[in-house]
This record gives structure tokens, sequence and C-alpha cells, in this order.
């Protein structure tokens, strides 16, 4: 078998690998091997938090357009109800957008709903 001299490709790795942990705290970000564990641990902790992201801004929609409906006397839930019922097919991102700055344009739907008797 032919030797094969590979400490350029060798340098290059570790350090692609160095310079994605340089923010790191402590030996993670000078220890090649600590380093290395922890580029794997953060790449799989990104992927598990990508999707969790998305849950938690549903939930804190939801949060935001449950407040804007009990302010108006409404239940989060038949608030939903009530626009799924007449046809209003605004996104949970929507409502909390319209929800959170300005009070008066957000029991707009709420109010509209109720005088069509939902």
């Amino acid at each position: 078998m032919t030797r094969v001299k590979r400490g350029s490709i060798a340098r290059r790795y570790r350090k692609d690998i160095l310079d994605f942990a340089s923010g790191f705290r402590g030996a993670h970000s000078r220890l090649f091997r600590t380093a290395n564990q922890q580029e794997k641990r953060a790449l799989a902790c990104a992927y598990v938090d990508r999707n969790n992201r998305k849950r938690k801004f549903r939930r804190l929609w939801i949060a935001r357009i449950n407040a804007a409906a009990r302010k108006n006397g409404i239940t989060y839930s038949s608030m939903i109800h009530d626009l799924s019922d007449n046809q209003v097919f605004l996104n949970r991102k929507t409502l909390a957008q319209v929800a959170t700055p300005d009070a008066y344009c957000s029991s707009r739907p709420i109010r509209k709903i109720s005088s069509e008797g939902g």
C-alpha cells in the first residue's frame, strides 16, 4: 500500500471544526476532540430547535389572541370556532399581529362575528 500524506487535509478539517466552535466556552473552542463533539451536539440541537421554534411561536400567538379575545368577553376556543363558522380564514400569526398593537383593531373581527350571531 502506498503512503498517503494528508497533513494539509487533516489540518484544514481540524481548522474548519475549530472555526465552527470558535464562540464556544473553554476547551470546547480550543481542543479538537471536545470541539468535534460539541459541533455534532450543536448541529443536532439546532435541528431540533428549528422545529421547537415553530411550536413556541404558535403558543405565543395563541396566548396573544386569547388575551385580546378575553378583553372582549369571549374565550379563544369560541372565537376560533366563530371565525371558522363565519369563514374568516385568518391564520393565528395574522390574528396575533392584529391583536397586539391596537386593541380597537383586534376587537373588530370579534365584534363582526358577534353581530352576525356567532
